[in-house]
């Protein structure tokens, strides 16, 4: 288990990566008895593993040890990416969500509606399948798949490497559609510009105060799938209220990616952050 989030190790596949071209990633992983394991992984034709094995009993410690060594390497990555992403002046966005909020349908809208006007790429996470990029592709937009595996969760390295194999949109917007997970992705910088969590309303009011962490990471909260309000018994108010209780400056729009409400404040906040982008800012 990776010892940050409690996820399975690696397992990752990236398009355009062949097996050894950099797919190798280190996890530690403590055993119940405190014995440290690390794996050197090997994602594409098994794993080779190297066990230094640590039996002492400072367990504790030795895991803050490991979370902050895991989290030091992401964040390097991350370093990486933001200046890859400034050098072509492209406004990255990190789209995080719960399974079915309907990100998916919010890119395939945003990228039919701005594709004369606006360069666009995604990088697609999710465990497995294609399914999500086949759906992007067919719009005309490039998109990367990243297969996380047992991972719940992109780390910035998988984004350097899927920016290896299709260089970020130059003046334009990369969305990093993270895997479906209201908690794991909150902790990992991409080195993206800002980080869009969205939220349908077939979902529960209270997500802000369940998942914290997200929307306090959070620059915009998306409410999707507003369109079928008049069906539910779901209270926006409320739900904008416990996200603000959490983060009192997010931002908030309201739209349905289907029947096209509000998405012109969707897409005047990606307007302003291509713009700040293009200045440095």
């Amino acid at each position: 288990m990776c010892t940050v989030c409690g996820c399975g190790p690696g397992e990752t596949r990236i398009d355009g990566l062949e097996p050894g071209t950099g797919m190798e990633h280190d996890h530690e992983h403590v055993s119940p008895d405190g014995t440290v394991l690390r794996h050197s992984h090997g994602h594409s034709h098994g794993h080779d593993h190297e066990h230094d094995h640590h039996h002492a009993h400072d367990h504790p410690t030795r895991l803050i040890r490991i979370e902050q060594d895991i989290l030091a390497k992401n964040g390097r990555f991350a370093a990486v990416n933001r200046q890859l992403l400034a050098a072509s002046r492209t406004f990255a966005v990190n789209l995080m969500s719960s399974p079915g909020s309907g990100k998916t349908t919010l890119l395939v809208r945003t990228l039919t509606d701005l594709a004369v006007s606006i360069p666009m790429a995604v990088i697609e996470g999710d465990q497995q399948t294609s399914f999500d990029a086949d759906r992007i592709r067919a719009t005309g937009a490039p998109a990367v798949q990243v297969n996380t595996g047992k991972g719940c969760h992109l780390d910035a390295q998988m984004v350097t490497q899927a920016l290896g194999t299709q260089p970020a949109p130059a003046g334009g917007v990369l969305f990093i559609e993270n895997v479906g997970n209201l908690v794991c992705p909150a902790g990992f910088d991409l080195g993206e510009n800002r980080r869009v969590v969205v939220v349908s309303v077939t979902e529960g009011e209270d997500k802000p105060l369940k998942y914290p962490d997200m929307f306090a990471t959070a620059d915009l909260m998306v409410v999707n799938k507003i369109d079928l309000l008049p069906y539910l018994s779901f209270d926006v108010p409320r739900l904008i209220a416990g996200a603000r209780q959490v983060k009192p400056s997010l931002d908030v729009i309201q739209v349905s990616a289907t029947a096209g409400t509000g998405l012109d404040q969707w897409y005047a906040w990606l307007a302003a952050g291509i713009a700040a982008a293009e200045t440095g800012g």
